[in-house]
């Protein structure tokens, strides 16, 4: 075994190790379903906003996306390190606030319960607790971009690297919950500022020349890799992907379970503005991670490696083997590590409780009037975890062996169907008091189907967007808000007479 590949396993060891001690410390305080939500410990602001950093920006911002990057240059890096990030942390502020006042006021544990108890409708609860079960694709992107850097750095069979994650990551899921997740995620938070210092520094010498210099490289391989648009790419043809659709993803992505109710965590409402500012500060450099694809570009112009080609899931564990030395390579490759399991972990806990508490107890509770008690809820959601397990290494084996240019475009097409069916009732639920819930539901329902319609579809009214064999669900899922946004408005000025007073659960 070479030393970069030993170092490597005793640096996992030595991980696992690190979070099994942070999980046991974690779960001895877990008594609820309500301490596994939200924890039952006053955290620090900054702590809170680095675990809000590190479960936003995941393995998609530090392992995908710079795939993508790679593939289709500047035009990729302006949608994904610039428009995105803006809108996002626009949004994030404008809806932080008045979320979480409203949540902490009702006690709410999740998204879900969150639309329930504002318009006060059991039905919205369900219905929002099954549309979660979308973001079990972004759990699946994270798996994937796991496998393939665990794989490629132990040289190790990815489906036995997949298999062993699932149950790890899964299983001590069971028992952490949120008291855990703010410890591992703060560590994982700072293990991936310092590995994102590391890989932006890493092909300094190619601005020896400037930017100036550094475009015309980019160029000099391929001139779509130079422009702000790429007409070549599925992703990034013009200013409406590039910049509309992207800056209506970017203003609806907030409405993610992992990422609008972090805020619950705090405490204190004066914690706020310290969590927002903490969180937005280390996202911002976490996002610039995205231009190490360019450097993996100009480091390999071919993108063949070994007489294969580099698929975008695999750039950044090849450029990690080929670029580094191994005593740096590997705590990058811890970075990469931390930087996914930051995201997924969020992720369990947050589908898990919502699908045990928003979903199964609320049927319970609609078929017979009664609800599980506490205990046997608790109990409950490890069941729920295990299945989710299970589902999660069959669709993330499909997406290692067949994908579809990349694992973005299927962790896309289910994530953001979710937030763009929350948008509208967060947005409204937040500054509309007086909203009935016929407009949310009917905002919330028109979003999935304008998504997925015009996703399968579209190709007979946008051809130049769809008629495509990789389709971006970017374009489906901002018409998507748009259509939900209007349909949404017209609901309310009808009907927000017969608003929220008047409803009953």
């Amino acid at each position: 075994m070479d030393p970069k590949t030993l170092a490597s396993w005793l640096l996992v060891l030595a991980y696992v190790s690190i979070i099994v001690v942070l999980v046991v410390r974690g779960a001895r305080r877990n008594r609820s379903v309500a301490d596994y939500a939200l924890g039952n410990i006053a955290f620090s602001p900054i702590a809170v906003g680095l675990a809000l950093a590190a479960s936003t920006t995941s393995a998609a911002t530090f392992i995908i996306n710079p795939g993508i990057v790679a593939y289709f240059g500047l035009s990729a890096v302006f949608g994904l390190c610039v428009v995105l990030p803006i809108s996002m942390f626009i949004s994030l502020v404008v809806l932080t606030k008045g979320f979480r006042k409203y949540g902490d006021s009702v006690r709410a544990l999740t998204l879900p319960q969150w639309v329930g108890e504002r318009f006060q409708s059991r039905a919205a609860a369900i219905l929002f607790a099954f549309l979660s079960l979308l973001l079990v694709t972004f759990i699946v992107l994270i798996l994937v971009g796991l496998t393939k850097v665990l794989a490629t750095s132990l040289e190790l069979n990815e489906t036995a690297v997949l298999a062993v994650l699932v149950v790890f990551s899964f299983g001590y899921m069971m028992f952490g919950g949120a008291n855990s997740m703010v410890y591992t995620n703060t560590v994982q938070a700072v293990i991936m500022i310092f590995v994102a210092v590391i890989l932006l520094g890493s092909g300094y010498e190619h601005f020896t020349d400037g930017w100036s210099g550094f475009v015309d490289r980019l160029r000099s391989i391929d001139p779509n890799l130079a422009s702000l648009y790429n007409t070549q790419s599925p992703l990034f043809r013009d200013g409406f992907e590039v910049i509309f659709c992207t800056i209506v993803v970017g203003i609806a992505i907030v409405c993610q379970p992992h990422i609008i109710t972090k805020s619950l965590l705090l405490k204190k409402e004066r914690d706020v503005n310290l969590y927002l500012v903490a969180g937005i500060l280390v996202q911002m450099l976490f996002f610039l991670v995205v231009i190490v694809g360019l450097y993996a570009r100009l480091d390999i112009p071919s993108l063949e490696y070994q007489g294969q080609t580099i698929l975008p899931d695999s750039v950044t564990s090849t450029y990690l083997v080929t670029r580094f030395p191994w005593y740096i390579g590997v705590v990058v490759f811890l970075g990469l590590i931390s930087a996914g399991m930051s995201t997924l972990e969020g992720l369990i806990q947050s589908m898990s409780i919502i699908i045990t508490n928003d979903l199964i107890n609320n049927l319970r509770r609609l078929f017979t009037g009664r609800e599980y008690a506490d205990r046997t809820l608790f109990i409950l959601n490890r069941g729920v975890i295990a299945i989710l397990a299970v589902i999660s290494f069959a669709l993330a084996y499909w997406q290692l062996v067949a994908p579809n240019l990349s694992v973005i475009i299927f962790a896309q097409l289910g994530v953001y169907a979710y937030f763009a069916a929350a948008f509208v009732p967060v947005l409204f639920g937040t500054f509309l008091r007086d909203t009935p819930r016929v407009a949310v539901v009917s905002a919330a329902i028109t979003a999935i189907i304008v998504h997925f319609g015009l996703y399968y579809t579209g190709q007979h009214y946008f051809p130049y967007y769809m008629d495509v064999s990789v389709k971006n669900p970017a374009i489906s899922t901002a018409l998507g808000i748009v259509a939900a946004t209007a349909v949404g408005g017209i609901c309310y000025l009808l009907f927000r007479q017969r608003g929220t007073s008047s409803a009953s659960r």
